[in-house]
């Protein structure tokens, strides 16, 4: 039988170049590879199969001396009594930048204004800025000393027009939020323990506040207690690239999966729960700066797990339509629109149109066609479109 061997080595060759081909591609995509598949299979195998989250208390939990460090910093605007002798709803934690001016008036005059709140809805919210402090960073010539005295004495003329803004003295920055959010809640513990809710927000966020409202006092008369809703993160995977500005190196936190937690863009916590949160954050170590994470961490420490909410949105824009509106809660990446959208969001006819038998079947079929296909960012899920 004749063979070909000039055809066997070609195929040879053919092969080999194939191999040398795949091998390369996988080393380029590797790294991306290991953060998109491989670290989501090592979370999911430990969350499931291992699942020891119930060490995390032991590995964390520090002297309480040691974690006031975290908590202990004086305020450089504070409003003991903005709370004082009102039957408050919900209080509202905006997580705001010192630079950020524009953003917190944006809010003052749609979804934060209490006064609006008042006379529409008949209820008492309370809106807080959380602010770390103006500090030039070390090394930085003169000028960005004066730039950071400038932008502080604007806060506190902020302050005295508007009465809203809390704010400590540590550095304003990311690597701080975990700081802000400790902020919060120590002051909603000190300063109005008895508001109903908790909500924490990113002051690019908008939030519905007819919706929530509405929302939150159907969960108050049936008597809801450990109360946590909003977008959930399952199973999620510490990010180990440096170049992610939400890495998180193996001796800050060393299992392979976070447990549950909340996106940090928007979520609401009962008092109740609240006050375990605050009781947990003065034993756990709070080094680790992803502050969703931490709220996660803490409210593992007290056995209680997120409530998914399919209209808490994570990191992405909702869609804009009158059927979203409807049961809109939160939509996060909105700044020089906010104003249109707090106008489209809360008109009259979108209850309207959206209600009786004819608006829901309507607004089904929009929402199916709006929300049930492939998105590539954070928002409403596919199961929206049926409730």
């Amino acid at each position: 039988m004749f063979v070909n061997f000039r055809r066997i080595r070609k195929c040879q060759l053919v092969q080999l170049m194939t191999t040398c081909l795949l091998l390369s591609v996988a080393m380029v995509c590797w790294e991306q590879l290991d953060s998109a598949v491989i670290s989501h299979v090592k979370s999911y195998s430990f969350r499931y199969l291992i699942n020891r989250f119930t060490y995390i208390n032991q590995s964390l939990t520090i002297p309480r001396e040691q974690a006031r460090s975290f908590s202990d910093f004086p305020y450089l605007l504070d409003h003991p009594h903005k709370c004082s002798g009102k039957d408050v709803l919900l209080l509202i934690f905006v997580k705001s930048s010192p630079e950020n001016t524009e953003r917190r008036n944006a809010i003052r005059s749609t979804w934060g204004n209490e006064t609006y709140i008042q006379n529409t809805l008949g209820v008492t919210i309370k809106v807080v800025f959380a602010l770390g402090a103006v500090q030039p960073k070390r090394g930085e010539p003169s000028w960005s000393s004066r730039r950071a005295a400038g932008l502080q004495e604007q806060l506190i003329q902020e302050n005295d027009l508007h009465g809203d803004l809390v704010q400590k003295d540590f550095l304003d920055s990311f690597h701080n939020l975990t700081l802000k959010l400790i902020m919060q809640f120590h002051w909603m513990h000190s300063r109005c323990s008895h508001a109903r809710f908790l909500m924490t927000a990113d002051d690019d966020v908008f939030v519905h506040t007819p919706n929530l409202v509405s929302y939150l006092q159907d969960t108050s008369r049936r008597g809801v207690t450990d109360l946590w809703i909003g977008r959930v993160h399952t199973g999620a995977p510490p990010v180990r690239s440096k170049k992610s500005k939400y890495y998180v190196p193996h001796e800050m936190y060393q299992l392979l999966s976070y447990p549950d937690y909340t996106a940090g863009a928007g979520y609401v916590v009962s008092s109740d729960l609240a006050d375990k949160i605050y009781h947990a954050m003065l034993t756990l170590n709070a080094s680790l700066y992803i502050d969703d994470v931490f709220m996660g961490i803490c409210a593992n420490a007290v056995s209680v797990s997120p409530q998914e909410h399919v209209y808490f949105s994570g990191e992405g824009k909702a869609i804009y339509h009158p059927c979203i509106y409807s049961q809109m809660m939160t939509s996060h990446g909105h700044v020089d629109d906010i104003y249109d959208l707090w106008t489209a969001a809360t008109h009259p006819q979108v209850k309207q149109r959206t209600s009786g038998l004819f608006g829901k079947l309507y607004c089904t079929a929009v929402k199916m066609a709006l929300l049930c296909k492939p998105h590539f960012f954070d928002t409403y899920p596919c199961k929206a479109a049926f409730l």
